[in-house]
């Protein structure tokens, strides 16, 4: 396990609602906990922390719920995980230590520098909109089946 709980569902709220709104149309709140197995009060405040943000929009009213609009797609997961769990996974140390640095190597440093490095990669590469052919397709899915 990489990211920590919230951010987990994080990731998979938004990469649902990615998919579900593609049309215009807006996902509300039970759908979307429904759609990833979250809990529905836990995925409100999440949501919420990524609407200040502007990774995912929602307007109000009975038409209302969750949305990713254009702009918003483009963002990476990258994004996703520095609103929810900051740049810990970007910097941080493999065995937690405050003080590992180059000149003063925990002795994961140089192996666990490698996979962070890659995870960056990787997360900065990967856009929201990215996810939806596959879903589509049924080649990947967000929910446990």
């Amino acid at each position: 396990m990489v990211f920590s709980k919230t951010c987990e569902y994080a990731i998979r709220a938004v990469i649902y609602i990615a998919q579900k709104s593609e049309d215009g149309t807006k996902v509300g709140i039970k759908e979307i906990a429904a759609g990833i197995d979250s809990p529905v009060h836990f995925i409100a405040k999440i949501l919420q922390d990524l609407s200040k943000r502007e990774i995912v929009q929602s307007a109000k009213g009975p038409n209302g719920g969750f949305y990713i609009n254009k702009d918003a797609r483009q963002k990476s997961l990258a994004d996703i995980v520095m609103v929810i769990d900051g740049d810990r996974i970007f910097t941080g140390c493999g065995l937690g230590l405050k003080n590992c640095s180059e000149s003063k190597p925990c002795p994961l440093h140089s192996e666990f520098k490698i996979i962070r490095d890659k995870i960056k990669v990787t997360l900065h590469s990967a856009t929201i909109g990215d996810f939806n052919k596959s879903l589509n397709a049924g080649l990947s899915f967000i929910k446990e089946r």
